[in-house]
Parts: C-alpha cells; sequence; structure tokens
C-alpha cells in the first residue's frame, strides 16, 4: 500500500480539527475530573478506531492489522509514558489546573516531531535496509532494561532543559497559565515553560523506544505516522485517566518489556522466521490483556473510594 498524497492531506487536516475541537473543549484553567477524562479519552479511542476500520475497508484487513498493532503499541507505551509526567509535574510543582496546558502544546509539539522522527527512520530503512537490525538490538535492550528496573536519563536534567534555563531568565514563580512573560520590559520564561521541555523530551525518549517497535510491525511510513499521531492525540485525555492510579498498573511495565523484547526479536530473526501480522496483533493483545488483568487483580483494595476527582500533584 502505498498512501495517496491527497491521503496525507486528508490526515493532516483531520489532526488539525481534532486538536482545534480539544482546545475549545478545553479553555480556561480548570481542575479536570476522572470522569471527564475518561469520557475524553473514550471519544479519542472511538475516534482513533473508526479510522482503522476506514483503513480497512479502504485498503484491506493486513493495512487494517498493521494500525492496530502499531496503535496498540504506541497506546500502551503512552501508559508508561504518562506516569512519567505524572512525577515530572509534581518535581516541578505543576498545579493541576495548568497541566492540561503544557500537555496540549506538548501534543502538538510531539506530532511534528515524531514525524520527522519517523521519515528520518523511513529514510534509513530505504537507503540501508540493516538499519531495521539495529532498531531490533535497541528494542531488546530496551525492554530487557524495563524488566531489570532501569529507568530512561532523568528529563530534569537534560541539556534541552539546561539549555532553556541558561538561554532564557526563569521566574521564581508561575505567572498564571503563561510560558513567557515580561518584567521591566526584559523577556522571561516560567516554570511551565520548564515543565514543557521536559514533557517534550520525556516523549522523544519514549518515542526511542516506540517509534523502532512500530517499525518492526510495518515498514509504510503512512501507517506508522498514524498510528503514532492517533495514540498521542489521545494522550492528554489519557494522562488525566492514569495519573492517578499508577499503582493499580505495577505489572504493565513488565509486559511492555516484554512486547519490545518481543518485537525486537522478531525484526532480528526476520530473515529466519516468518510472523504474520496477525499472529503479532494476537501477541500485543494477549500481553497487554494479561499485565493488565494481573495489575487490576493484585491491587490493593483496601485504598479508600474514588471521588471522581484527580489529585493537585
Amino acid at each position: 500500500m502505498t498512501a495517496p498524497l491527497w491521503s496525507w492531506f486528508a490526515v493532516g487536516g483531520l489532526i488539525v480539527l481534532l486538536l482545534a475541537l480539544d482546545f475549545l473543549g478545553n479553555r480556561g484553567d480548570h481542575e479536570p475530573t476522572l470522569r471527564r477524562a475518561v469520557a475524553t479519552s473514550a471519544a479519542w479511542i472511538g475516534v482513533s478506531v473508526a479510522f482503522g476500520v476506514l483503513l480497512g475497508v479502504v485498503y484491506g484487513s493486513v493495512v487494517a492489522q498493521e494500525y492496530f498493532a502499531g496503535y496498540l503499541i504506541e497506546k500502551s507505551l503512552s501508559v508508561d509514558n504518562t506516569f512519567v509526567f505524572a512525577l515530572l509535574f509534581a518535581s516541578f510543582g505543576v498545579p493541576a489546573r495548568l497541566q492540561h496546558r503544557v500537555l496540549y502544546f506538548g501534543v502538538m509539539s510531539a506530532l511534528v516531531l515524531r514525524g520527522a522522527f519517523i521519515a528520518g527512520g523511513a529514510a534509513l530503512l530505504e537507503r540501508f535496509s540493516w538499519v531495521l537490525y539495529v532498531f531490533g538490538a535497541v528494542l531488546v535492550v530496551a525492554g530487557l532494561r524495563m524488566l531489570r528496573g532501569e529507568s530512561h536519563a532523568d528529563p530534569r536534567r537534560s541539556l534541552a532543559v539546561r539549555a532553556v534555563r541558561k538561554v532564557v531568565p526563569i521566574t521564581p514563580d508561575y505567572v498564571g497559565n503563561r510560558f513567557f512573560t515580561r518584567i521591566d520590559g526584559r523577556l522571561f520564561g516560567t516554570p511551565l515553560l520548564v515543565a514543557l521541555v521536559a514533557i517534550e523530551v520525556t516523549d522523544l525518549i519514549f518515542a526511542s523506544d516506540s517509534i523502532p517497535a512500530i517499525f518492526g510491525v510495518t515498514t509504510n511510513v503512512f501507517i506508522i505516522f498514524t498510528s503514532n499521531a492517533f495514540a498521542v492525540l489521545g494522550l492528554r485525555a489519557l494522562y488525566f485517566v492514569f495519573a492517578g492510579a499508577m499503582d493499580r498498573f505495577r505489572y504493565l511495565k513488565y509486559g511492555l518489556a516484554v512486547l519490545l523484547v518481543f518485537i525486537g526479536a522478531k525484526m532480528l530473526a526476520a530473515d529466519a522466521v516468518h510472523l504474520s501480522t496477525a499472529v503479532t496483533l494476537i501477541v500485543i493483545v494477549l500481553v497487554l490483556g494479561v499485565s493488565v488483568v494481573a495489575s487490576v487483580v493484585t491491587t490493593d483494595t483496601r485504598s479508600g473510594p474514588d471521588t471522581g476527582r484527580l489529585p493537585p500533584r
């Protein structure tokens, strides 16, 4: 399947429309409720599933399977991503009413950066086919590190965050919902800007795992981008669903680690062993299902009742 140019414009227009609707529906600084976050996340998932079904109708079941496999990989890794976001927001002291603003602009930046990441990966694969084995090795190593409990580098100490602090003076306190402000005619960044950069660095770190993983399912750039885009579009709502429930999914990380190792091994053994997209999709669903069910079953039932409102940090 080679996507025609009009389909790229159509998807781009749809993404812009969805982002505009999301912005209009979340204007103002307000503390989100769990009920609203669940409803919004369900709506994003519905749109993503509908797009996958449309792909199946237009291009066939194999293309739809590739899309859903890539979408599930990205969506599941996004859950792990949200836990890191929660820790970052807590460390930067970002008020709950401002977190959705940071994530909204973070999602827009992530779409652009991931698009560039995907384009670069596809160009490398087209010129150097052996890069696929490099991607496979990266995934195996990442999965094993995750199984051992090793974390990624701390985004708060990244070069990008340090560069922001050096290039732009940062105010000691938040200034409403602004990323920048002027004091005596001089431009200052706010702690909200630093938090946004840290979120972007985190997303890029996780993209270094998730995007090579989708290349293990398909090399079709249109499928890779759209599965990534629709998973990222729902990232903000997903964060507010899972931010207050980090301890309830204690085994999800192990499931994600197994998936990374599985897909990496699949890429490394591609010349000797061929697994269909359907088999890959089944494995993804089973591994995620088992890890989620195991997490839910072993969740401490002694926790207090859910008030429907997320914690402020």
